[in-house]
């Protein structure tokens, strides 16, 4: 009878755990994504603003010139709010490699276990059909 993997239930927790690291990663990776979005976004906002703006006083040129300072503000903080949410991401994608190098470990370990213990089936289903052959011989040659 085949035993089981000693380390079974460890790997089970190995494995939950490389699952939550690749959900968080995922979610990271969405995070760093919409904040990209946001900056094009913005980024197009700004030369549509640039494109369709007719100066035609000093009135206009003012609130011309804070619309674009409020974007550039803006457009500074996107792009501070991606760099968080890449190092963000960066955490993630360590926190899963140590998680999936934890996994591997065990799984190459468990690989091991049942290649030694099919072997250790199979030996022993050869002993008793060798047995059972040499029974036969003995048995059929005495009578």
């Amino acid at each position: 009878m085949a035993r089981r993997f000693p380390l079974a239930g460890l790997l089970r927790l190995r494995h939950a755990e490389q699952d939550r690291a690749a959900a968080a990663l995922a979610a990271a990776n969405d995070r760093v994504r919409d904040a990209a979005d946001a900056r094009i976004a913005a980024r197009r906002n700004l030369a549509d603003r640039e494109e369709t703006s007719a100066v035609t006083d000093a009135a206009t040129l003012s609130a011309l010139a804070a619309a674009r300072a409020s974007t550039r503000g803006m457009l500074e903080e996107l792009d501070a709010v991606a760099r968080s949410r890449r190092t963000e991401a960066d955490e993630a994608q360590t926190t899963y490699n140590t998680a999936r190098r934890a996994a591997l470990g065990l799984e190459k370990l468990e690989a091991h276990h049942d290649r030694e213990q099919a072997a250790e089936d199979l030996r022993t289903e050869q002993n008793a059909l060798d047995e059972i052959a040499a029974r036969r011989r003995t048995e059929g040659g005495a009578r």
